[in-house]
């Protein structure tokens, strides 16, 4: 098994995990790459390691073949979950659709995938959703390796209780009922990476967003209680915290990130409103985030979380397709616009070049500045 943490210089090592979120995420990109350059002759090379990636996944953290993973999962919170949730299971859910489409086009027999990926939408839609936003259903047993609860006798006096009750509720370090920033990521990703179909009822997905926006997103943190690394978002700054539990159910020792803001989610958040119509709630989220950054508080070219230049605020990539609707594919040879998406210019990166791209009465144009 290979970490999903590099060292740099490139040496071995990074860790002993292998991340559920970022193994998936890795499937998904290559279909990403593939609608990008067009690249027949590719994809059929990349196929085989694609199809292991993905078999990797099933027999790893879906034994049963459920369409959720359960088995415990890393992921790049640095914890594990047990059970099946909507952050992870998004991911899956992304991954399955992504092996189809490009398992399809080389020709290979992909019904697996396929009843996999209708089996997890099943069970995201009826087990995971709440009526409002997306949950995590925590195992406690009847995994192949259920967690392994503390031993009271061997901790301090003070943590005695405190290892009770962790033990009473399961796994440390879940979300369970919270409402989760990440909580539908996977679907966000899917988009960016060219897959257009709804993997989960939209309505489903946007409610969750929605959800996220009214209870995560903070105009001021004065009052905000934040043990972890406070200096991301603080005093009267304003941010998206990673988790709230609006209906109760807060464990006692719940992910260790969850009070924190992080650029890079608030990002994807504000991306997947767009794509969805909310427009406004999404450019809200980006404004409060941009206010932290404004060169008196902070860097405005150095948006920093466990480092400097931390690299998933790239996520704001992903603004550009939101808020303009265009999207190139080399595969079919289109340029795709969104329905419903703003009249306006933008700019538009393909597999060959680079220009602008003009949307107007629902139809869009392209002026090549580099490249074909």
């Amino acid at each position: 098994m290979k970490a999903f943490r590099v060292n740099l210089p490139i040496s071995p090592g990074g860790g002993e995990f292998n991340a559920a979120d970022g193994h998936l995420g890795e499937i998904m990109k290559a279909h990403r790459e593939w609608r990008v350059s067009g690249d027949a002759a590719w994809l059929k090379k990349l196929w085989p390691q694609v199809n292991a990636a993905m078999d990797y996944a099933v027999r790893t953290w879906d034994p049963r073949e459920t369409g959720l993973l359960e088995e415990e999962h890393h992921n790049t919170y640095d914890i594990t979950y047990f059970g099946p949730d909507g952050h992870c299971g998004s991911f899956y859910l992304g991954a399955l659709a992504a092996a189809a489409r490009m398992g399809e086009a080389v020709g290979a027999d992909v019904s697996r995938y396929r009843a996999l990926l209708a089996k997890g939408r099943a069970r995201m839609e009826k087990e995971l959703f709440n009526g409002e936003y997306f949950i995590q259903i925590v195992q406690k047993d009847g995994l192949g390796r259920n967690f392994s609860p503390l031993n009271p006798d061997d901790q301090s006096a003070a943590y005695r209780e405190v290892a009770k009750r962790v033990n009473e509720e399961g796994p440390k370090y879940q979300y369970g009922t919270g409402c989760l920033s990440d909580g539908v990521l996977g679907l966000w990703m899917a988009r960016v990476c060219g897959i257009d179909e709804d993997l989960v009822a939209p309505a489903m997905v946007k409610s969750h967003l929605r959800a996220v926006y009214t209870y995560n997103l903070k105009r001021d943190l004065s009052m905000h209680a934040n043990p972890q690394r406070p200096s991301y978002a603080m005093g009267t700054d304003g941010g998206l915290l990673l988790c709230t539990w609006p209906r109760g159910g807060k464990p006692l020792l719940p992910f260790v990130y969850s009070d924190e803001v992080w650029t890079g989610i608030e990002y994807q958040v504000a991306a997947h409103l767009m794509m969805l119509g909310e427009v406004e709630k999404g450019l809200e989220i980006v404004r409060v985030c941009r206010t932290r950054y404004d060169g008196v508080r902070r860097n405005p070219f150095n948006e920093y979380e466990c480092g400097h230049w931390y690299a998933r605020a790239l996520s704001s990539y992903a603004l550009i397709e939101a808020f303009s609707g265009v999207r190139d594919d080399a595969v079919d040879n289109v340029l795709r616009v969104r329905h419903g998406a703003p009249a306006g210019r933008s700019f538009l990166s393909t597999g060959t070049g680079f220009g602008i791209a003009t949307v107007k009465d629902g139809k869009a144009t392209f002026e090549k500045v580099v490249g074909r």
